[in-house]
């Protein structure tokens, strides 16, 4: 059965509001594959850096499920098992069969995946029967025009697209996606990289979109200045802060998010396992590219 928005918010350590330090969580990196490219984003195999689409391995499925029971004997505090990468969860199976594996023999830890939903419409149907609780979905922007200026193209059915098609490509997908998956009682929450000077305002237009499409919660994330848009100054407090009274007319918005490595694990802002947790960490950098 899925847990509810009321039973995340006690539970999971992103929505537990003024609960820091009692739950905690581990990021599976089973993912490496992607299927967008993002502007913003550089995928890392590293030890040192802390930002979304960092990871210092990647495991298989199988691998998986070793690294949760070793994980919750260092940090009893664990309730949440999620995949947020490094590259996209939906590109390829490996994600769904981790959940399988682990819902088997952690049934009542909480599933939480993030995807940048290019391929949600269509594999909607085994995120419910996987037993997902919590999905995250990545739209930053519902105007064609803007994200072709956030992403370079798309790698969809065995094709590349690029710019503003590739854009209404994924926009559609990910708007149908979230409508599909709301209708499961799964929470939905939407990531949107805040990037100032391209998207910063249109953020009131998402969370409106994305609220009338069956999300139930939405978090602004800052820039990271990086790869091709590595000219383009971080928003600041000021900016955030604007971004979110806008957006919470329309949908309620997260405010504590720590943007966590791919392999994190622990509770967030305290010790992270993750290097006693993913042994034989790599310090190099590695390309995923269906390229």
């Amino acid at each position: 059965m899925t847990i509810s928005y009321q039973e995340l918010v006690l539970r999971h350590p992103c929505f537990a509001k003024g609960k820091k330090g009692e739950t905690g969580r581990i990021h599976l990196p089973v993912s490496p594959e992607c299927n967008i490219s993002c502007k913003f984003c550089d995928r890392r195999v590293n030890d040192f850096e802390y930002r979304p689409g960092v990871t210092s391995k990647v495991l298989k499925p199988e691998e998986a499920v070793d690294a949760v029971r070793r994980a919750i004997k260092l940090c009893p505090q664990i309730q949440v098992v999620g995949i947020a990468g490094p590259g996209d969860t939906l590109a390829n199976d490996n994600a769904l069969e981790t959940f399988r594996y682990i819902k088997k023999e952690f049934p009542n830890l909480i599933a939480c995946m993030s995807t940048n939903g290019l391929l949600l419409p269509e594999r909607a149907e085994e995120i419910k029967e996987v037993g997902i609780d919590s999905l995250t979905v990545t739209v930053n922007a519902v105007d064609p025009e803007i994200e072709a200026k956030l992403n370079t193209g798309i790698y969809y059915h065995e094709k590349i697209y690029k710019g503003v098609e590739a854009a209404q490509i994924l926009i559609k997908n990910q708007l149908e996606g979230i409508r599909k998956v709301s209708q499961y009682g799964i929470t939905l929450k939407v990531n949107t990289v805040l990037v100032p000077g391209i998207n910063d305002d249109h953020i009131e237009t998402v969370a409106k979109t994305v609220a009338q499409a069956g999300a139930d919660i939405y978090n602004i994330i800052p820039l990271i200045p990086q790869h091709e848009l590595s000219d383009y100054p971080a928003p600041t407090c000021q900016q955030i802060d604007a971004a979110r009274q806008k957006a919470e007319q329309y949908i309620d918005v997260f405010r504590h998010c720590q943007r966590c490595r791919a392999d994190a694990v622990g509770v967030p802002g305290e010790k992270d396992y993750g290097e006693q947790i993913y042994l034989k960490r790599v310090s190099f950098k590695e390309t995923f590219s269906h390229g």
